[in-house]
């Protein structure tokens, strides 16, 4: 019965029509998966960090220590001082790009909760070229992107610093990092390789991070992440529009979704 029906239904979908309407049901499906909502920080369901760092704070008799890895302009930035506002921290933020360092630093030099590195964060440490649009780009890569389908050609270049998350922590004196907030354009994964010790020894908390588009180009996919986190004992999720974590328990090949999602790691929740 099961495939008559399978059949059935796959003739009533054999026109350009019913095609399109199923791509554009997949795709109001998916967005509410947060699959391709990971844009804006405002509207991607990222705040959902916010209320887990508030909820730790009370718990902790510390400042929260906070990276924002890729902090662009400071989006991310803003958005977790509004939500955090009142509660002890020490944020390190990290912009390699020229232009965006300057408007987040003229934006965020005054408060002496922050660190602002104008360097990225790698696997190694040295020096790499940075691809972008335009000046202060929120796509600007450390990968030469093919975006021709959005028409698009990262041609500006600038030779940028990369030092590592271990070697950073370990000149400042870091010894644990409640949120690890990375949005690096592709380089996410070279970032937490960067920081294995850290990782070792359970320095870490909570790590979000973005995948979609830019991992095909940096050649890198979601089940590298996903058996990273597992070998350091983190439970992984798929941060929704609505800031609802949805557990991925195992590793599927359907989760190779090329449509900026953000995830949440985390140590020990389940």
């Amino acid at each position: 019965m099961r495939e008559h029906a399978k059949k059935f239904l796959s003739s009533l979908t054999a026109n350009r029509f019913s095609q399109r309407l199923l791509e554009r049901l997949i795709s109001a499906e998916q967005w509410l998966m947060g699959i391709g909502s990971g844009g804006v920080p405002e509207t991607s369901g990222e705040g959902v960090v916010v209320s887990l760092l508030r909820s730790k704070a009370k718990k902790s008799n510390r400042p929260l220590s906070v990276f924002d890895v890729g902090a662009n302009q400071g989006q991310f930035l803003s958005m977790l001082l509004r939500g955090l506002n009142g509660v002890p921290l020490r944020v390190h933020a990290f912009e390699p790009s020229s232009s965006a360092f300057q408007i987040l630093n003229d934006a965020h030099r005054a408060d002496t909760r922050l660190k602002l590195n104008h360097f990225g964060l790698g696997s190694r440490n040295g020096e790499m070229t940075l691809y972008s649009n335009e000046d202060a780009s929120g796509i600007a890569s450390l990968y030469d992107r093919r975006l021709d389908h959005f028409g698009l050609a990262l041609s500006r270049t600038e030779k940028v610093t990369i030092d590592t998350l271990d070697e950073y922590c370990d000149r400042e004196h870091v010894d644990s990092i409640d949120l690890l907030k990375l949005d690096v354009e592709g380089h996410e994964l070279d970032v937490i390789r960067g920081g294995e010790k850290l990782f070792a020894k359970g320095a870490v908390d909570v790590v979000t991070f973005e995948f979609g588009g830019t991992n095909i180009d940096s050649r890198s996919f979601f089940q590298d992440f996903f058996y990273f986190f597992k070998q350091h004992k983190f439970d992984v999720f798929r941060i929704t529009p609505s800031g609802y974590l949805a557990p991925v328990p195992e590793y599927r090949e359907v989760y190779e979704q090329f449509r900026t999602t953000n995830f949440l790691a985390r140590k020990g929740v389940v």
